[in-house]
């Protein structure tokens, strides 16, 4: 399990500069975490605000691996300004704690990025008695950002970037949304939780309209070599590996829309190779993306 939450923050007492403060957070052990080409395209985002000047901390389960991650990334920006915050966002527990710790030690939070993912091969409940899947690639999204969100707002103007991907056809059953009553299957449980990424982006752009945050998601593309889906191989990861492109070129759009000036008043779209792309479907059903927000509340005991 890997990923990012990103954010321009400063400690309090120090002033922020252009990117200065810019945390971005890995998640995650650092077996999957690096590619076989040096990097994934988390870690390529964390180098890429780091080359902007960038405060950088990692989200990281292991804080061994965790140094591993901080050598990698000043390996190729050796001015680096690196830090470390350990929270494994499969637990509710974890996050609100790695939050709180974070909210104490910083005044400013300029941009929040979340790019956690896992394929599970079978199906495993969370310390939460959530669907991993579900609790990892989407409740964690909503959660972090949530206990983050007074701070983004004292911060603004600021961003939230939600790395999701297109989701074909999928859509959300309410009746099952952990789809913990049908037979488990990783190809099936996954797109939900991307469509849940783009979905609760748009209704998190709309509650923070006019307050100077803006929220948008974006589809990074298949990144060759990846280590994301050594517990699942099979013939997706086949052809993710043979036509996926570089951790640089997924990570581009992530750092375009976390840095770019022609993105920062842009909010509740989707994009891929910096063009907005469509949200077919439930990705465009203003009443779906409010049920979702109410049954997050519910599963992350936000009410």
């Amino acid at each position: 399990m890997e990923g990012i939450a990103a954010a321009r923050a400063s400690r309090s007492g120090e002033s922020v500069r252009r990117l200065e403060g810019e945390t971005n957070g890995e998640h995650g052990g650092e077996g999957r975490a690096r590619d076989r080409r040096g990097v994934g395209h988390r870690r390529a985002t964390s180098i890429g605000l780091a080359r902007e000047a960038a405060t950088v901390a990692l989200l990281v389960r292991n804080a061994d691996r965790g140094e591993q991650a901080l050598r990698d990334v000043r390996a190729r920006v050796p001015e680096a300004k690196l830090e470390l915050l350990e929270c494994d966002l499969a637990s509710q527990e974890s996050i609100r704690d790695a939050s709180g710790r974070f909210l104490a030690s910083h005044d400013r939070l300029d941009v929040l990025v979340n790019a956690a993912g896992v394929f599970v091969k079978e199906k495993e409940l969370t310390v939460d008695g959530i669907e991993r899947t579900f609790a990892t690639n989407y409740l964690a999204y909503f959660l972090l950002t949530n206990e983050l969100l007074p701070l983004l707002r004292e911060s603004a103007p600021a961003r939230v970037v939600n790395v999701s991907s297109k989701y074909g056809r999928t859509t959300l059953d309410f009746a099952d949304l952990q789809k913990l009553q049908t037979p488990y299957s990783y190809l099936k449980s996954t797109p939900q939780t991307m469509l849940a990424r783009v979905l609760f982006t748009q209704e998190l752009a709309h509650r923070l309209d006019g307050s100077g945050v803006v929220a948008n998601t974006l589809h990074p593309g298949l990144v060759a070599k990846t280590r994301l889906l050594n517990d699942t191989r099979g013939p997706f990861k086949l052809i993710t590996d043979t036509f996926g492109s570089t951790p640089e070129m997924a990570a581009d759009t992530v750092l375009w829309l976390a840095t770019a000036p022609e993105t920062a008043t842009i909010t509740g779209k989707m994009f891929s190779k910096r063009k907005e792309i469509s949200t077919p479907g439930q990705g465009s059903d203003d009443a779906v993306r409010k049920r979702l927000w109410e049954e997050s509340e519910k599963l992350t005991r936000m009410t």
